[in-house]
């Protein structure tokens, strides 16, 4: 273990010819650890100092992000799978549903959809090691969810999504109002996870076909209306409990569905969010692909129009290639960025990479942020 940290962290200085700050680093969400209190002790052990919130790494079912899911679909009156032989991702079914006819598409109803039951076993864990000195006091429970759209466009078919985003979005403010009960305000963080949104901004090939939103054709238009769908339910996240976004261009096998021309597209979802979303925003998280440490990718940060106390993260960090890629790309950023602190994480969560990984990717994290 100690030799592939010193692997992934070199002996190198950080730039000085730039007046932007690196301020801590930030946990997307998924961490390859059996347990949340593995999770815990092992980010608090190798990274806590530098963390204001730490998930609890989406242990369990929550493992493969939205694929579990399906089941909740399945179990709704008036849907059903679609008629066709068992798609099987990673143990779980992924075949889409369709409207059987036998409850009107406005009265579908989801029960829970799991993320509270989560967050409330998790957050227990959280207190008691909090309590005990394991994780630093001022640390935030950080509790992930993706947008309604995600798990729509996942499962169920482009005809049906009208009508089940409206329920299942009344079931995820569910889940929120039951998390908000659960733990109180001053301890909550909760981020929103916007990828699907990407897909259908970018018209990305999910496997069929161009992917494609059922509310708009523009790509513009498309934006617009994922932007206020996400901010309806983060309206929804009450004053005193944190609130951040993760935008996100997909990853699979450590791949994106679309590899981005460059941060316009992220620049303008996270402005938009700005704008449209009633409450505090804590902080954005921001991916950077491992090809990009060149100024032209992150140029469009120049248009970033959110507050200014508003965290920024950008996912610099790759386990690739350590601290020296991670500090080329801030370079690259600070051009643009100027006297603006920012702070650094992955592109995504890494609880799909091998769990040997994750302590020396979570020292990787802190060394990036103490170098700069």
């Amino acid at each position: 273990m100690a030799t592939m940290t010193q692997d992934l962290i070199p002996d190198l200085v950080a730039p000085a010819d730039t007046s932007t700050l690196v301020r801590g680093a930030h946990l997307v969400g998924s961490v390859n650890l059996p347990t949340a209190e593995d999770t815990f002790r092992t980010v608090a052990a190798h990274a806590g100092t530098h963390l204001r919130r730490i998930p609890d790494g989406e242990v369990g079912e929550r493992f493969h992000w939205i694929l579990f899911q399906g089941a909740r679909f399945e179990a709704v009156p008036g849907l059903a799978r679609l008629p066709i032989d068992p798609v099987i991702v990673a143990g779980f079914d992924v075949r889409p549903h369709v409207l059987d006819g036998s409850v009107a598409p406005g009265d579908l109803t989801f029960g829970e959809l799991g993320y509270a039951a989560a967050a409330t076993s998790s957050y227990a864990d959280f207190a008691r090691l909090r309590d005990e000195g394991v994780i630093p006091v001022g640390t935030r429970f950080q509790v992930c969810l993706p947008t309604p759209l995600a798990p729509v466009v996942a499962f169920a078919v482009p005809d049906a999504r009208a009508a089940v985003h409206t329920a299942y979005e009344a079931a995820m403010l569910r889940e929120i109002e039951a998390i908000v009960a659960a733990v109180p305000a001053e301890d909550l963080a909760i981020q929103l996870d916007l990828a699907s949104e990407f897909a259908l901004v970018e018209g990305a090939n999910l496997g069929a076909g161009p992917a494609q939103a059922w509310f708009a054709v523009d790509s513009d238009e498309v934006l617009a209306g994922c932007v206020a769908r996400a901010a309806r339910v983060a309206s929804a996240v009450p004053a005193g409990a944190e609130l951040g976004f993760h935008l996100c261009y997909g990853d699979v096998a450590e791949k994106h569905f679309v590899e981005p021309a460059d941060a316009r597209r992220l620049v303008e979802v996270a402005n938009g969010l700005a704008t449209t979303v009633t409450r505090e925003i804590d902080w954005f998280h921001l991916p950077v692909p491992i090809e990009r440490d060149d100024v032209e990718y992150v140029a469009p940060l120049a248009d970033l129009a959110i507050d200014p106390a508003t965290e920024l993260y950008l996912g610099v960090v790759h386990h690739e290639d350590g601290q020296e890629g991670a500090l080329r790309r801030l370079a690259a950023a600070a051009q643009v960025l100027g006297e603006r602190e920012i702070g650094v994480g992955t592109e995504c969560g890494f609880g799909r990479g091998p769990s040997e990984r994750t302590a020396p990717l979570l020292e990787l994290h802190a060394a990036v942020a103490r170098a700069w």
